[in-house]
């Protein structure tokens, strides 16, 4: 395809195959599409980006504090954590993600968004499985500071609670992991989950059982393959603060 397609780079991990890859679409115009592959299956497109940067925005939104640190977990193609970076109000954020692959390419450069983190120091990549750093006995999410608490966890890792990249995952979307996870929020924080599913009452009720004012919004936007309309979830849930 010439200077339609370019394989950027391909490499093993714990996962299978990852590969980073660049195309373009006539249909679209002079835009570039960057994909992310994890053997046959797609992980992150830059062409649907909504849900992502509404993942940051809506979380973010719900918090009235002036000075914020914030978890991602997933760090993809940037976009949840680029979003959180636009909010002026945080403080550090920590992007953290199981495959250092991932994160080289951003070091590198070799994806859009890696200058914007290279060149924000409130900007920190923890290499490292977010699951089990939210719920091991590891000290939590910043290894420099074991025990911190965070005003906003954001996790965009498995397509949805039940549609998981890893079948040991599904560990994390339980009342006990989730609870153990909540330790790392100041009271009041916010934990914020992407899905690719429609709101699922069967998650809302486990979030319920652990967090207070539990919603799921749904994030439309335009799918230029299906001439159409596509949606994806935005869990929201808050740490009940101390009375």
């Amino acid at each position: 395809m010439g200077a339609l397609f370019e394989q950027i780079d391909s490499q093993p991990s714990a996962i299978g195959e990852i590969t980073l890859r660049r195309r373009r679409i006539p249909a679209l115009g002079e835009r570039d599409i960057y994909e992310v592959k994890l053997g046959e299956e797609f992980l992150m497109s830059s062409m649907f980006v909504d849900a992502e940067v509404a993942l940051a925005d809506l979380a973010l939104g719900e918090l009235g504090d002036d000075s914020l640190d914030v978890v991602v977990g997933g760090l993809g193609l940037g976009y949840t954590a680029e979003a959180a970076l636009k909010d002026q109000r945080v403080n550090e954020l920590l992007v953290v993600e199981a495959l250092d692959t991932v994160i080289g390419w951003h070091r590198q450069e070799k994806v859009p968004l890696g200058r914007v983190f290279n060149q924000d120091g409130r900007c920190r990549f923890v290499h490292g499985s977010f699951f089990d750093l939210a719920v091991g006995a590891a000290g939590g999410f910043d290894p420099k500071q074991p025990s911190r608490r965070f005003h906003a966890i954001l996790l965009d890792i498995d397509h949805s609670p039940s549609d998981l990249l890893n079948a040991t995952n599904a560990d994390f979307y339980r009342v006990d992991s989730l609870g153990q996870m909540a330790n790392q929020l100041h009271e009041g924080g916010v934990f914020a989950v992407w899905s690719n599913e429609p709101p699922a009452e069967s998650f809302m009720a486990i979030l319920r059982d652990v967090f207070v004012d539990v919603e799921a919004r749904v994030v439309r936007f335009f799918n230029p393959f299906q001439n159409g309309e596509s949606s994806n979830t935005v869990y929201l849930a808050r740490k009940a603060a101390l009375e």
